[in-house]
């Protein structure tokens, strides 16, 4: 095998990902047995090489035993270690050419070690599931795990059928045979690698509202005996889907997903079309509705729109902070303003040691950077005004749809809505450790007087981690 190292695709994750291609479409025919936690799984990936021709390419795949490797209909000459899948083509592929990988693999699936513990595909007591935010996306199946890489998915998994299996997208076909179900779903808008959501479990499937002619079907699958508390923490996400289209703009994708693990996470996990919580989440007293708010608002912010590498992870994190903050304001709870003071407090307490535009592998996940990211929205809206941020705010996620962005496309969209420079107070919020005073605006706010939703008590900012 060549020596030739990757293409560094993430300052960060030098060792995920290949930039030397990308990849539009997987199909992966998964079967799962939860006792024994054995997977075994054929991935076809059409994929397009780069500006140079391939004489090898890397995917990402962990600790699974490959049984075969097609490229093209031609076996390969190939390596599998250390997490990396080096794969050395018959002949050359040239540049431009479009490619399929065909990789037939199994064992026992197990989370990818990072500084944030294991991510990935998890065991849990009866099922599994998977939030592999950032990095944890090679647990259960070979990709190139990079952000900006989006392609289709569509995912087949066979398993007993006690369980329900819920992945991102539409569900097109639930086939029984025997004691095993198979289950198909199809996500067509370009998605993450990290953003494939999966879920086995002991579930009850309901519905959230009535979408109507043209609404956004949304489903939950909770665990039976948390139905009636999660009954009530959900029982407004119809209403925040409603309100956050009027503000981001129409939902990205075809139908939205919850799901509540029979465990206790750390932290809910967004996915695409799709996001998980645990039971620590369902309180039956909506404790957690920020939080419902946040995982909603990354449909838009860090799912449609993708940071091109996770230095601009803020831009994911800031905006879904401030959706809760905005949730809050518009449903009768604590206002914006009040909110950003009481974050200011917590970090004027804290080091002043975060660049939020870059803030390292290190803090990229520091309580700080959702506080800091969801002031410094707050500090562009009272720059802006609430008219031209609000039209800044929609036409970010519009013009971006399904696409991929940096902080530095973000500024320079933030400028066409100024009617005086904001370049000092950018660099000052995003590329300034030191944090900059608490921002306000003196113009008439457009939030309507009256609530437009029933009050909420989940407004207070809180002081741990957010939510991923």
């Amino acid at each position: 095998m060549s020596g030739e190292r990757t293409t560094a695709s993430d300052p960060y994750f030098p060792d995920h990902g290949d930039a030397r291609y990308r990849v539009h479409r997987y199909e992966l025919a998964l079967d799962y047995r939860p006792g024994p936690n054995r997977l075994a799984g054929t991935a076809r990936l059409s994929a397009i090489a780069g500006r140079a021709p391939l004489t090898e390419f890397h995917l990402d795949l962990s600790g699974f035993k490959v049984g075969r490797i097609l490229v093209d209909g031609r076996a390969p000459h190939y390596a599998h270690r250390g997490g990396k899948l080096r794969v050395r083509p018959a002949k050359p592929l040239p540049a431009g050419a479009a490619f399929t990988v065909e990789v037939h693999y199994a064992g026992n699936p197990k989370p990818v070690r990072s500084p944030w513990g294991g991510l990935g595909w998890e065991e849990l007591t009866d099922g599994a599931l998977v939030a592999s935010q950032p990095v944890g996306a090679p647990s259960w199946f070979p990709c190139n795990d990079r952000p900006a890489d989006k392609a289709s998915y569509q995912i087949s998994v066979n398993t007993p059928s006690a369980y329900t299996v819920v992945a991102g997208g539409r569900l097109l076909t639930r086939t029984t045979k025997a004691s095993t179900t198979t289950w198909v779903y199809e996500q067509s808008a370009p998605t993450s690698s990290y953003l494939v959501g999966l879920a086995i479990g002991m579930h009850q499937t309901v519905l959230l509202g009535d979408p109507g002619l043209g609404g956004v079907p949304q489903s939950a699958h909770v665990p039976a005996h948390l139905l009636p508390r999660f009954s009530r923490d959900f029982a407004r996400q119809p209403a925040m889907m409603q309100l956050f289209e009027e503000l981001f703009g129409p939902y990205p994708f075809g139908e939205y997903a919850v799901v509540v693990a029979d465990e206790e996470l750390d932290v809910p996990v967004e996915a695409q079309g799709l996001s998980l919580f645990g039971t620590n989440h369902v309180d039956g007293a909506r404790g957690s509705e920020r939080l419902v708010a946040h995982e909603l608002a990354h449909q838009w912010f860090g799912n449609s729109v993708t940071i091109a590498d996770w230095r601009h992870i803020w831009l994911n994190e800031g905006l879904a902070k401030y959706a809760e903050w905005l949730w809050s304001e518009r449903s009768g709870g604590r206002a914006a303003q009040e909110l950003a003071a009481a974050a200011h407090r917590m970090l004027a307490a804290q080091p002043q040691d975060l660049k939020l535009a870059d803030p390292g592998r290190k803090l990229m996940f520091d309580d700080r950077l959702y506080e800091r990211g969801g002031l410094a929205v707050h500090a562009v809206r009272c720059a802006l005004g609430d008219d031209a941020f609000f039209r800044m705010l929609r036409d970010w996620a519009t013009v971006h749809r399904h696409g991929v962005v940096t902080t530095a496309g973000f500024t320079a969209h933030v400028a066409r809505y100024a009617d005086v420079p904001v370049d000092e107070l950018l660099t000052a919020w995003l590329y300034q450790p030191s944090l900059p005073p608490l921002p306000s605006s003196h113009r008439s706010p457009s939030i309507p007087e009256r609530p437009a939703y029933p009050p909420s008590n989940g407004g207070a900012a809180g002081r741990g981690r957010a939510s991923a």
